[in-house]
């Protein structure tokens, strides 16, 4: 079952009334549970595909549909209420909320969006914190954690509201190789446990040597695709 359909995908940016074309028409298909790698050089389009996916902004052209929903059609507000219940983030520098806990980092996306029980929330967060092991410093601020700690974090908050699909955008960028490494693992090992489908943008070959697709973006143009799960 496909989560994801793009349809001559177009994106383009107005900066001083001058087009920039950061997408020109792409297609792809991606199934629910699948572990996928955009990659490209800077300026590919990657960021803005992943974007675009997560309803953070909306296409200039073609069609994007998102768990059986035509995102470029949603207002502001549900494409927010969507993104609460569909997706999760995973960002390069973490976006952890530096005046709460771990703990409460995590349960955030619960506050916000859903309406669990106080102590639905706890059993939730700390479930993900056991999951992702750090049960051991939830009580710890960002500034506290290292870095493989802090994207183990953003890791459990982005899975939080139990969404189909997790966007990571270079993920593993901040990260020394063996943090890196961990970080790769844990979330290979999420997405088997949870059927969750994450998409990267990403330069880490680490990354694309565990994706399942790999999609080669190039000036906004798909130009290749190598993989099977697709």
């Amino acid at each position: 079952m496909n989560l994801i359909v793009a349809r001559e995908l177009k994106k383009s940016y107005f900066p001083d009334s001058i087009e920039v074309k950061a997408l020109r028409g792409v297609d792809f298909e991606i199934k629910a549970g699948s572990f996928v790698s955009f990659v490209g050089p800077s300026g590919s389009g990657k960021t803005t595909l992943l974007n675009l996916i997560g309803c953070l902004d909306k296409p200039t052209g073609g069609a994007l549909e998102v768990a059986g929903t035509d995102v470029a059609q949603l207002s502001r507000r549900q494409a927010a209420t969507f993104r609460g219940e569909n997706v999760g983030f995973v960002f390069q520098s973490f976006n952890l909320i530096p005046v709460l806990t771990a703990y409460e980092n995590i349960e955030y996306p619960l506050v916000m969006v859903q309406t669990r029980s106080s102590a639905g929330r706890r059993e939730r967060v700390l479930e993900l914190l056991e999951s992702v092991g750090i049960a051991d410093q939830k009580d710890k601020f960002p500034e506290q954690l290292s870095g493989g700690q802090k994207q183990r974090v953003a890791i459990a908050r982005a899975l939080v509201t139990s969404p189909k699909l997790v966007l990571a955008d270079e993920p593993t960028a901040n990260l020394d190789h063996e943090n890196a490494s961990m970080i790769i693992r844990l979330m290979k090992k999420m997405k088997d446990d949870l059927n969750t489908t994450f998409i990267f943008s990403t330069h880490d070959r680490r990354i694309i040597s565990e994706a399942e697709i790999i999609y080669t973006l190039e000036d906004g143009i798909l130009v290749s695709k190598e993989g099977t799960n697709g």
